[in-house]
């Protein structure tokens, strides 16, 4: 671990975070600063600092865990799809793997690589990080 890791601190517990998802080897949680609301990180428990670094059991989970918030964002959010994007090493503000998973609706705007970034109004965050949660459950659920 980084000891000035900001994701390692939110895996440790030890910095505050929207967590949708903590199991196994990957923890999931809101960015502080979305490109869209209820944008999710997606980290492997276990710092490590690229993707090159990544075993490939922990790739695998990392991207298993990716693939079940896509659509746990879809059901839970409303969005039509998703733009799910990897910075490896340049680029990356926190240097921890972590795998972008934005909402995307048509005619959001987005468009190409220019990402505009909005912040939470005051107990936002924490509603859409339940929306994400609830519907992570609903599609476990039997």
């Amino acid at each position: 671990m980084g000891a000035a890791c900001t994701f390692c601190g939110i895996v440790a517990g030890t910095v505050p975070a929207h967590v949708v998802l903590d199991e196994g080897g990957v923890v999931a949680f809101l960015d502080v600063r979305p490109v869209f609301k209820g944008h999710v990180l997606v980290v492997p428990r276990t710092h490590r600092a690229d993707l090159g670094d990544l075993a490939p059991g922990e790739l695998a989970d990392v991207m298993a865990a990716v693939q079940r918030l896509a659509g746990a964002v879809g059901s839970g959010l409303g969005a039509g799809g998703a733009w799910i994007s990897i910075n490896d090493r340049v680029s990356q503000s926190v240097p921890h793997v972590h795998v972008h998973l934005v909402p995307r609706t048509k005619g959001d705007g987005l468009r190409g690589f220019f990402w505009p970034r909005t912040r939470y109004d005051d107990g936002e965050a924490e509603r859409y990080a339940a929306r994400i949660r609830d519907a992570l459950d609903l599609a476990a659920s039997p």
